[in-house]
């Protein structure tokens, strides 16, 4: 006769649970202790996940979903979220797997330099943290922790107009070279009010978003009905406490009423009119926008399609990062912002002709999960992979990464015909 198998107690009951279920479902179910990462993802409505979840990240990707445990899903969706169908989201990563490297060997990398300077600024390595919105929604210390753990890694933050903490708040945070993104709206007199602020308070540049006419349709946004932080930077300037009137985010209906869609290239002139900063134009993606920008005299290019959150099947940043290098014929620096998780990513961008590279949700993603450790975790991250691609590619310095060392799509397509 068969004898059961049922279980006849508490502690047999356990010793099943641990047998069939993995280890991070066990843990939900049995109880995880307070304070821990999981325990905040848990309370926040995260379901479990498998795998270890003490786990350091080892790269820059595995931050993402340390950030989704992390935040509540509407925050989530905004950092991560693009427009419309996502095409151009998944592109920007994906354009950089088209490309392969082309290494050389015996070549002396003992020692290997990653150091440049951008508009003459030194920085350790060419990475650059992006313009992004509202890090509170990540932190509470918001834009003043990423400020910090830039200026920790020798590196310059792009702050955007749109932060939550203001341009004055940031500036006296730590010191560090910093530049400061600006929109021009409708009324004139706030952006320029923003930039001489920004001015005086030792920023070193001013980014012009030049790609903004409206916003695009981030329907990640729509559908969670997007509330949109304070901006701090508008404070007693403009109202910012706008109601949609059927559907879609706050943050849609402000920037369609108040950013300027008649913006044209000859308010170049009167941006340098307002500040004696140099100038860098962000949103470039054709040859012929690259001509106009150095033509308008512009103090640097920066290859962007706003995170893919603009234009959907607007061209992945790094397919057309050569068609603006070529076009700018040296002229001004040219710089790259979309799709860069790894150090591989920034050596094929350097190679192409940029002079650096922006980062933007991973900068998100860290500070998410990890505070200003996390941000400063994924800048040495990038910084030690970038140094190691160098190493096996046989570059010892930036000045030695070059054309010849990666192939894309267009140099594959001659040897096919």
């Amino acid at each position: 006769m068969k004898m059961s198998t049922r279980p006849m107690n508490v502690v047999e009951l356990k010793r099943l649970a641990i047998q069939k279920l993995p280890n991070m479902c066990y843990q939900c179910h049995a109880g995880v202790p307070r304070g821990t990462d999981e325990a905040n993802a848990l309370a926040h409505g995260a379901h479990p996940v498998l795998g270890n979840s003490s786990s350091k990240p080892v790269n820059v990707n595995e931050f993402e979903e340390l950030a989704r445990l992390a935040l509540p899903k509407m925050y989530y969706d905004y950092y991560a979220g693009g427009a419309e169908d996502e095409h151009t989201l998944r592109d920007n990563i994906q354009a950089f797997h088209r490309i392969t490297i082309r290494p050389r060997v015996l070549v002396d990398v003992s020692q290997v330099d990653m150091s440049t300077t951008i508009l003459g600024y030194p920085i350790s390595a060419p990475i650059l943290l992006a313009p992004t919105a509202s890090h509170k929604l990540a932190i509470p210390e918001g834009e003043q922790a990423t400020a910090r753990a830039a200026a920790a890694a020798k590196t310059i933050m792009i702050l955007s107009y749109s932060s939550s903490c203001s341009i004055e708040e940031v500036a006296s945070s730590c010191n560090a070279v910093r530049f400061f993104q600006l929109y021009i709206f409708k009324r004139r007199d706030i952006s320029a009010l923003l930039a001489q602020r920004a001015e005086r308070h030792g920023y070193k540049a001013i980014v012009l978003t030049a790609d903004t006419p409206r916003l695009g349709r981030r329907e990640a946004d729509i559908k969670n009905k997007m509330i949109y932080p304070p901006e701090k930077n508008l404070e007693g300037l403009i109202s910012i406490n706008i109601q949609c009137v059927d559907q879609g985010s706050k943050l849609e209906t402000f920037a369609n009423q108040m950013m300027d869609a008649s913006l044209r290239w000859e308010d170049i002139r009167w941006l340098r009119s307002i500040t004696s900063l140099p100038i860098l134009i962000k949103g470039i993606l054709t040859h012929e926008d690259a001509t106009r920008a150095v033509e308008a005299g512009v103090d640097g290019i920066i290859v962007s399609n706003h995170g893919a959150r603009q234009l959907d099947f607007a061209p992945a940043t790094v397919s057309v990062l050569e068609e603006v290098v070529d076009a700018v014929k040296g002229k001004v620096p040219v710089l790259l912002d979309g799709g860069v998780r790894r150090g591989t990513d920034v050596f094929k961008a350097l190679a192409l002709g940029a002079q650096a590279v922006l980062i933007g949700r991973p900068v998100l993603f860290g500070l998410a999960a990890k505070g200003e450790g996390g941000v400063r975790t994924v800048l040495e991250m990038l910084k030690n992979e970038l140094e190691t691609s160098m190493a096996l590619a046989g570059c010892p310095c930036i000045r030695d990464i070059t054309r010849s060392h990666v192939r894309t799509e267009h140099d594959r397509l001659p040897s096919m015909l």
